[in-house]
């Protein structure tokens, strides 16, 4: 008896040291072991967030874009990060004129969730554009942009949700591509592990 009951120690033992789950209590008044079992903790969830953003426009004028982002969530309703971006363009549009171009750059951005689905949205941004002129000349800028505006999320699983924003840029620097407060649309797709 005392062998089987030797060996259901070590049983007991040895799956407690495999599954970290497990507490072995023993009765000092009877001599019974019995196992309690205690739920794991589950992981928490990261505070990282991973998205962007695909530009892709085909004919006689063509874009082929990508902005790639990393967000961390200070808070559920507060979160920040980074935004890396390049496009390349290629405008067909006037007879015997041809225009290739990349712009890249990179951005800043804060959100503020109001309720879980709507967001305001800040973002600086530094590109650099390259303007072609009709003489085969062509100057490349670094242009300052500051979008402000809003956004929609739409969770499509557990960590995988759907943006759609509108930004404007208040700066309305003189090589900006965003003439006269005109909007700037996106929708994306992000995952947060």
């Amino acid at each position: 008896m005392k062998i089987c009951q030797l060996i259901m120690f070590l049983l007991l033992i040895s799956n407690g040291c495999l599954a970290q789950d497990t507490i072995i209590v023993k009765s000092d008044t009877t001599n019974v072991y019995k196992v309690a079992r205690q739920e794991a903790p589950r992981p928490k969830e990261s505070q990282f967030y991973y998205g962007g953003y695909i530009s892709l426009t085909f004919g006689s004028y063509t874009v082929v874009g990508a902005e790639p982002l990393i967000g961390y969530k200070f808070t559920p309703k507060l979160s920040a990060g980074a935004i890396l971006s390049y496009e390349y363009i290629s405008d067909n549009t006037y007879p015997g004129y041809h225009y290739n171009s990349s712009n890249y750059g990179a951005s800043v951005f804060g959100r503020y969730r109001v309720i879980p689905e709507f967001y305001f949205h800040t973002e600086f941004s530094e590109m650099s554009y390259e303007t072609n002129y009709s003489d085969g000349n062509s100057d490349r800028f670094w242009v300052p942009l500051l979008f402000l505006g809003g956004g929609y999320s739409q969770q499509i699983s557990r960590n995988t949700w759907m943006n759609a924003q509108i930004l404007f840029d208040v700066i309305q620097n003189e090589h900006s591509p965003y003439k006269d407060w005109a909007p700037f649309y996106s929708v994306g797709f992000g995952v947060g592990f």
